[in-house]
């Protein structure tokens, strides 16, 4: 055999080896971990999300809740995890300023940023604030207004110190001036039955985990800090057209380790992709009431860059909470 028909067989037989090790990934079940209990929206993104993954992948994506410290104890185990793909993280926007907010406390993180590769952002929706459809309120400034007359009388849940319920009231309570009760929940599942159980008086949450109870009426919400209406709930004003120009999205990303090869975050990065354009997965997204706004890698790091630098101001401004 010739010189050049052995270097062309070797090439050929190289490329087909790495074209079988791409197909390789994913080798078995995948587990995608939600660092908060079933019922907030993170769970309700990640349903849908593993079905159809687990589906384009060709192998089955177990969803396993892992609450606890606003998020962070579920997001600390993705990252000690083996960087194969074989374990995701389904985020929600408090991934950005845990590890700020652990530097505040002076406690170690459970996590480092650059620890996770992002592969597509989901859904983006403002946090909305609700009571129970009994309360007295009908708006939010009939709310601000009674906080105000009776400071501490009231309380609202959140997921956890500095998570994605907290910083948002953190934010109207300094904008408005008024004093409220922060109990933190391991979740926004527990938080919202806490408060249709009166625990609590308020919280801001995500569209996903109450426009189910508001379209029931055992929910009423007030207002949302986002800046146009929204599609799940239209008749509810944004805090910018109620004079209180205030905003924040709870945002849903799908990461891997940034250990992770090349080809595994192509391969992620390339389902998601296709099933982003896909009608029945719009559809299904649309269903836990956080219509799909897809990003893909590139612009969802961006995105999430600058999340970081802003959340992480908002943290530093909230301070040290015990």
């Amino acid at each position: 055999m010739s010189l050049n028909r052995r270097i062309w067989l070797a090439g050929a037989l190289g490329a087909g080896l790495s074209a079988w090790a791409r197909a390789e990934y994913p080798e078995r079940a995948i587990t995608m971990i939600v660092p908060f209990p079933p019922g907030g929206v993170a769970d309700a993104v990640a349903r849908p999300l593993a079905e159809a993954l687990g589906r384009e992948l060709r192998q089955s994506i177990v969803v396993e809740n892992r609450g606890g410290a606003g998020g962070a104890l579920g997001i600390g185990v993705a990252a000690r995890a083996a960087a194969d793909g074989h374990t995701l993280l389904l985020a929600l926007s408090s991934i950005s300023v845990l590890p700020e907010a652990d530097r505040l406390i002076g406690r170690a993180a459970q996590y480092r940023l650059e620890q996770f590769t992002p592969i597509a952002r989901l859904t983006a929706d403002p946090t909305v604030f609700v009571v129970r459809a009994d309360a007295p309120w009908k708006t939010l400034e009939e709310f601000v207004a009674d906080a105000r007359r009776q400071p501490g009388r009231f309380n609202f849940g959140s997921s956890g110190n500095y998570g994605t319920m907290h910083v948002p009231m953190e934010m109207l309570k300094a904008q408005a001036g008024f004093h409220m009760t922060h109990i933190p929940f391991t979740g926004a599942g527990p938080a919202v039955t806490a408060l249709l159980g009166g625990q609590v008086d308020a919280l801001a949450s995500g569209p996903a985990s109450i426009v189910q109870q508001v379209r029931a009426g055992r929910l009423k919400a007030l207002a949302h800090w986002g800046t146009g209406r929204l599609s799940s709930l239209p008749e509810v004003p944004s805090l910018t057209e109620l004079g209180r120009p205030l905003q924040y999205a709870q945002w849903s990303g799908l990461y891997v380790q940034s250990g992770a090869s090349a080809e595994v975050v192509e391969r992620l990065r390339a389902a998601v992709r296709k099933l982003a354009a896909e009608a029945a997965f719009q559809q299904a997204i649309a269903r836990t009431g956080s219509p799909l706004q897809y990003q893909d890698a590139p612009e969802f790091a961006a995105y999430w860059k600058a999340d970081v630098e802003s959340m992480g101001a908002v943290v530093r401004r909230i301070g040290r909470v015990e």
